[in-house]
């Protein structure tokens, strides 16, 4: 992958209306990210559609993803783009290779949409964090239990990339 995969996915979301942004920071050697995606609606206002939290640090295993959050009126593709974008700067500005988040265990029915969202993506259950002593730091970094998920980052952006072409050629 080149650098150009994530600059390719701004200019199509720019041609889109759309804008795509990254912030990251460096503390104590990882990465902190926050990826946005808005729009402007006004001068000097943007409506944010939808954002991806996480970091990483120096490990082909090491991105972390934390929060994921789409606006429900977004309009079509916007998760796509988020983690099309997400996966795009993790293989070019990081070592990273796979990814790894926790699919919460709120309820069952909210766990049960975010399991087979996950997997729609590509990733895969690596173990079930629950109560015992081994589970505190998953419960730490995350806040809770729920389904500890991992996927390969090339994989989650060839599908997602595919997505949000599908879906920014049928709103053009």
């Amino acid at each position: 992958m080149t650098e150009s995969e994530l600059i390719n996915l701004e200019r199509e979301a720019s041609k889109s209306g759309l804008l795509l942004r990254i912030q990251v920071r460096r503390p104590f050697n990882l990465w902190a990210f926050r990826l946005v995606v808005a729009e402007n609606i006004a001068p000097e206002k943007v409506q944010i559609w939808g954002e991806m939290k996480g970091w990483a640090y120096n490990r082909i295993n090491g991105l972390q993803l934390d929060t994921m959050r789409v606006n429900p009126k977004a309009p079509s593709g916007v998760g796509n783009l988020i983690w099309a974008a997400t996966m795009a700067w993790a293989l070019d500005s990081t070592p990273c290779k796979r990814a790894r988040l926790l699919a919460i265990l709120d309820d069952d029915h909210r766990h049960n949409l975010l399991f087979r969202y996950f997997l729609q993506r590509g990733f895969h259950v690596v173990r079930e964090v629950g109560s015992s002593p081994v589970d505190l730091p998953f419960r730490m970094v995350w806040g809770g239990a729920g389904s500890l998920m991992t996927a390969d980052c090339r994989e989650v952006f060839e599908r997602s990339s595919r997505l949000w072409h599908c879906s920014n050629s049928m709103n053009s």
